[in-house]
Parts: structure tokens; C-alpha cells; sequence
């Protein structure tokens, strides 16, 4: 899919696999870069499946994020379970809980400063304790 729409920016628009978002500023605008992804399909010689798709949405929940007019935001669906995520046990978990909340770290300011205890534990070779600093890192992310 990605080679079929090679050429178009991501100010046109989006894939990933098999799903397409198409997007533009103003009304007329989006309906011009729908007709550009819709000729590079039928020059392809693919096919839509109209029951999956949807137009002219506001709002689109894609890969975890919402993408709407006001740019790219973190799903707060998605984010709820970095927030009812259990304190880790072993460092696999906090291994796990960092790679989630990494996902989303473009969205949290300083990241890296407020994981970095979490980072060092993680890096460990053996279960280290479960210091202070880890405690308030955890809780702040």
C-alpha cells in the first residue's frame, strides 16, 4: 500500500498497512487529496471495501493517537492503562511499563528526566531497589 501512495506527503496522507487516512485543511482540500489517493488505488487496481470506510470525520482514533484538526494527541483510552498500570514487580515488567509509556513520550514534556531512574533500574542485570526517585519517576509518568 505504501509503495502505491509513495509520493504523497503526510500532509495529504496517512498509512499503515492496510488503513488510509486521508486529510486536509480546508474542505476542499481534503476532497483533492481523497481524488489523489483514489486515483493511485484505481491505477493500482485496488479496491475499497465502502462498509470500512468513513469520510469527512472531525476526529480519527488511529495507532493508539486521535488526529483531528488540532493536530495529533494521545488516546486518552489508550494512555488509561500507563495510568492503572500496576507498580512493576520484576524488572520484565518495568521493562514492559517503559515501553508503553515510551510510545507515548512525545506527549510528556521532559520525558526522558522523569524516567530516568526508571531507565536505570531497568538496565539492571538483577532486581535493584525500588528507590524514592522510582516511586515519584512512576507516579509522574
Amino acid at each position: 500500500m505504501e509503495t502505491v501512495l509513495r509520493g504523497l506527503t503526510s500532509e495529504a496522507c496517512l498509512v499503515y498497512i492496510d488503513d488510509i487516512i486521508i486529510v486536509g485543511r480546508t474542505f476542499q482540500e481534503h476532497l483533492n487529496n481523497i481524488r489523489k489517493v483514489f486515483q493511485r488505488l484505481q491505477k493500482a487496481n485496488l479496491k475499497l471495501s465502502p462498509k470500512k470506510c468513513r469520510f469527512f470525520r472531525k476526529e480519527v482514533s488511529y495507532l493508539g493517537h486521535i488526529i483531528s484538526a488540532d493536530g495529533v494527541k494521545a488516546d486518552r483510552e489508550k494512555t488509561k492503562a500507563v495510568v492503572d498500570w500496576p507498580r512493576p514487580e520484576t524488572i520484565h515488567d518495568l521493562r514492559s511499563f517503559l515501553g508503553l509509556c515510551t510510545y507515548y513520550r512525545r506527549f510528556v514534556r521532559n520525558f526522558y528526566a522523569i524516567a530516568r531512574h526508571l531507565h536505570k533500574l531497568a538496565e539492571a542485570r538483577s532486581n535493584c531497589n525500588w528507590t524514592e526517585e522510582c516511586e515519584k519517576s512512576f507516579n509522574s509518568l
